[in-house]
């Protein structure tokens, strides 16, 4: 799994590919995929710490189906469905975690967002799920928990834009190369976590749990010299 965050020269984040997540945060409805960037260094592998939370953030989880690129993709056709999934090596399941306070201010003041999504710790990924453990990428059920209470369940096949427009739209403007990570999008149910509190994700097929899918993490105070501060 380590090979994974060391292999990732970026983490690609597909942004409102969820109807009923774009109504609750109260945004817009893209007509096209949009997309940013979490730094490697974000990563959290499977049984390699907390995620730590820093000093004045409001912190929510956003579970999410990871697609992990095999080889690298350029200028590719949207409709080329092939094309894309044969890019794809397999999968992980991740949970991006922003510092949502820190996010609608700098959305508020029309500034960049990337330190909402950059922390250490901010994407804890499940092991590597090999490609046949995913036959339908768009029959997935993703679910989520905060000390044991369900917070998201849905299916991936709700996805307003699927994985060929999503690969098509951001290969036209930058490679994906071998390696990459690629989040498709959070369903519903987004939240805050507090210190203290475990969470818990995966994925199941045709009901059954995926066991390479399982992620679970405490969450703990990120201590040193960040405070967030308004802008």
């Amino acid at each position: 799994m380590a090979s994974i965050r060391f292999n990732a020269r970026k983490v690609v984040c597909i942004g409102r590919n969820y109807a009923e997540h774009i109504k609750e945060l109260n945004n817009a409805r893209p007509s096209k995929p949009f997309f940013f960037l979490k730094p490697p260094s974000s990563i959290l592998p499977p049984a390699s710490g907390p995620v730590l939370r820093p000093a004045g953030v409001n912190l929510h989880y956003e579970v999410e189906l990871a697609l992990i690129m095999g080889k690298s993709l350029r200028d590719l056709d949207e409709k080329d469905e092939k094309g894309a999934l044969d890019a794809i090596d397999g999968y992980a399941v991740s949970i991006d975690m922003t510092a949502r306070n820190v996010q609608d201010e700098a959305k508020r003041k029309g500034l960049p967002w990337s330190i909402a999504k950059g922390f250490d710790t901010f994407l804890p990924m499940s092991g590597y799920i090999p490609k046949n453990r995913v036959p339908d990428p768009y029959a997935v059920e993703l679910w989520l928990s905060v000390d044991d209470k369900v917070r998201q369940k849905d299916s991936t096949g709700l996805m307003l834009f699927r994985i060929p427009r999503i690969l098509a739209e951001v290969s036209q403007c930058m490679t994906l190369e071998k390696g990459d990570v690629v989040l498709t999008g959070t369903p519903k149910g987004v939240g805050s976590v507090a210190v203290g509190s475990t969470m818990r994700a995966g994925l199941r097929v045709d009901g059954e749990e995926v066991e390479e899918g399982r992620i679970e993490v405490e969450v703990k105070e990120k201590g040193g010299l960040y405070e967030n501060e308004e802008t």
